[in-house]
């Protein structure tokens, strides 16, 4: 692994429960979390405060090499995702600015200089991280020391999402939220650019029958084969 940690990779489509199970399994293992889709999400929302267009791939390039991302640990497990010295941790975390990060991520301007971010954090953590996002264990870190390909049934991941969103007061529609799901599947894994896609040696586990507790402690089990 030439000194470096060891490198947990998470893929799978948008409401899958990534984010839970990555800030959970890196907790249980003393690991660095890495969200990467928040680095998306973060160019996605100054590109919209600043009026650039999803197809302005040369302007959303020189936004994504000058952004500042800082990620800040929180008590309860979670962490603070910060630009500029401003927390946006609820402001990305919209159904809009997660369809205009889908899309800004499809330009190769943006993709190359967050892809070398999230390897220089990756890279740093000791004594590992737990990276998680749509093409972590494809591209970023194709010679990630464990893979999962974390999944879940349209359905089930727009109810999570509409009772996630609800809980925080928001006026949402689950139909809604399931359809738009579905447009961001096609979205994501029909892309030119590194495309959603279950790695060759991923292990794939369908989360739509099990609790966090259940996807967390399989992984714990893998994980610890390769430690």
């Amino acid at each position: 692994m030439s000194g470096r940690g060891t490198i947990v990779a998470i893929d799978g489509p948008a409401g899958a429960g990534k984010s839970t199970v990555s800030r959970a399994l890196a907790r249980r293992l003393g690991y660095v979390y890495v969200d990467t889709g928040a680095m998306y999400r973060v160019v996605a929302l100054l590109a919209r405060e600043r009026g650039i267009t999803p197809q302005d791939g040369p302007a959303l390039g020189g936004l994504a090499a000058t952004v500042d991302i800082h990620f800040e640990p929180v008590d309860d497990g979670t962490q603070r995702v910060l630009t500029g010295g401003r927390d946006v941790t609820t402001a990305i975390r919209t159904q809009e600015i997660g369809d205009l990060a889908s899309r800004i991520s499809t330009h190769s301007e943006v993709r190359e200089r967050l892809v070398a971010l999230q390897r220089r954090a990756g890279l740093a953590a000791q004594p590992g991280a737990v990276l998680e996002g749509r093409d972590i264990g494809t591209v970023v870190f194709p010679d990630a020391d464990r893979k999962f390909f974390l999944e879940a049934s349209p359905e089930e991941r727009g109810k999570r999402r509409y009772l996630e969103l609800a809980a925080k007061g928001m006026d949402v529609d689950q139909s809604t939220i399931t359809r738009e799901i579905r447009e961001r599947d096609v979205q994501d894994r029909s892309r030119a650019l590194a495309p959603l896609k279950q790695a060759d040696d991923a292990m794939l586990i369908d989360s739509s029958e099990m609790g966090i507790d259940e996807v967390v402690a399989r992984m714990l089990s893998e994980v610890s084969k390769v430690m």
